[in-house]
């Protein structure tokens, strides 16, 4: 059943603090969901060159692996942006900039076609965004500043590839490299906004920091409503098993947020969901097992750049400490190994353009699939319906080559070519 399948090394802790029966309940319903989810599906749902991202049916892996289906939420064409991280970072920006206009203006009602139609324009470009990033998060706050009018600054880590550092400056950011890993970056971001004035439009909480989390996690949640959508149009069911890359926990908190709120409210269960990370960066995996949030340290120097993160986001740790099922580890050779299996189709589907952060959670279910202890503990058998969020598409293209051994374009080529 699972023979086909290569040797994908991996560590499991069952997360004994899930509460699967709990409801949504107010205080998580504060940091995601309810009108604050209802006013970011509005407003991007309205951005010109919006559109759903597709759900693609991976029946050959999903034999190999001895389940009924796996469905890939395929991230790489998310507003030319060639990832996931287009629907929060771009979006705080707008929030951040509208409640500056109003409190500055004493005007309301400001909305995001006042920024693109240039009426603030005057004041916007007075201001500053800033934050650190492994690549795609930055990108996305500089797309959103140049699209909406405000100067920015991004600031990247010792080991993010020049490729990623160009992606971000092709947007008009002041890319700053600083020492050290992410979470250094991320208090260089902080001390030198906090001193020149910029506003920090970051993916993880931390105290005192709460509000503008807050709106990049619901920007991702436009992604997980659609999934979930796409999922139950195509197949008539949920899925049982969502698997999830960690990071510090924002994506993953997302999308089991979303899940829960709204699946509580139409009386069905939510699908176990199962988080997944670097070795080398599980700073999730970790917390689950201490019970507490804690970091990890060291260079994190992970393949899984986007993944590169010592230490969790506080708000989502509040989703995913009860929600989670259960937390995983892979090695960067399973990521690796995962990207080829996608761009190359050999278990017959179509050839796939996935970069090494996206791959993590697919990576997971591949190797819990082939593990039988794992198997057992998640409860993934000839039945299961798998959702994974392939989070990125090729951002760095000379890696993405160098990994699978042709460009990205030439993968793209197939799935073009088995389309037709």
């Amino acid at each position: 059943m699972t023979a086909p399948l290569p040797n994908l090394r991996l560590q499991r802790f069952v997360n004994p603090a899930e509460q699967p029966g709990a409801p949504y309940g107010d205080a998580r319903r504060e940091i995601l969901g309810g009108d604050a989810f209802a006013t970011a599906s509005r407003e991007i749902t309205r951005w010109p060159g919006y559109a759903a991202t597709p759900l693609v049916s991976l029946g050959g892996l999903a034999r190999a692996a001895g389940v009924a289906q796996i469905r890939y939420k395929d991230e790489a064409g998310r507003f030319g942006l060639g990832s996931f991280k287009a629907l929060g970072g771009a979006y705080a920006v707008s929030r951040l900039l509208i409640r500056e206009i109003e409190a500055r203006t004493g005007e309301t009602g400001v909305t995001v076609a006042d920024l693109l139609s240039g009426r603030f324009a005057e004041l916007t470009r007075t201001l500053c965004v800033t934050c650190a990033t492994d690549g795609n998060h930055g990108r996305s706050v500089a797309w959103g500043a140049q699209r909406f009018g405000c100067e920015c600054v991004i600031y990247v880590h010792a080991t993010v590839s020049q490729g990623r550092v160009d992606a971000i400056a092709h947007y008009g950011a002041q890319v700053v490299r600083t020492a050290g890993n992410y979470d250094d970056a991320v208090r260089q971001a902080a001390e030198d906004a906090a001193r020149l004035g910029r506003f920090v439009v970051s993916d993880t909480s931390y105290p005192g920091y709460m509000d503008v989390p807050k709106d990049v996690m619901q920007g991702y949640a436009v992604m997980a409503d659609e999934a979930l959508r796409q999922f139950r149009d195509a197949t008539g069911q949920l899925p049982t098993h969502v698997f999830l890359q960690g990071g510090v926990g924002g994506l993953a908190a997302a999308v089991l947020a979303h899940f829960w709120e709204t699946l509580e409210l139409t009386g069905e269960a939510r699908p176990r969901f199962v988080v997944v990370e670097p070795d080398k960066a599980a700073c999730l995996f970790e917390s689950a097992r201490a019970g507490k949030p804690v970091a990890v340290h060291g260079d994190l120097d992970t393949v899984m750049a986007g993944l590169a993160c010592g230490e969790v986001s506080l708000l989502a740790w509040e989703i995913l400490a009860p929600g989670a099922q259960a937390f995983l580890t892979i090695d960067d050779e399973s990521a690796l190994e995962t990207m080829r299996i996608l761009a190359d189709g050999r278990f017959g589907d179509a050839p796939m353009v996935a970069g090494e952060s996206a791959v993590a959670g697919l990576a997971g279910c591949l190797g819990a699939a082939a593990d039988a202890e794992t198997r057992a503990a998640l409860g993934l058998d000839a039945t299961s319906r798998v959702l994974v969020f392939g989070s990125e598409g090729a951002t760095d293209p000379v890696l993405f080559e160098k990994i699978v051994g042709k460009p990205a374009e030439a993968v793209a080529a197939g799935i073009a070519q088995q389309a037709a």
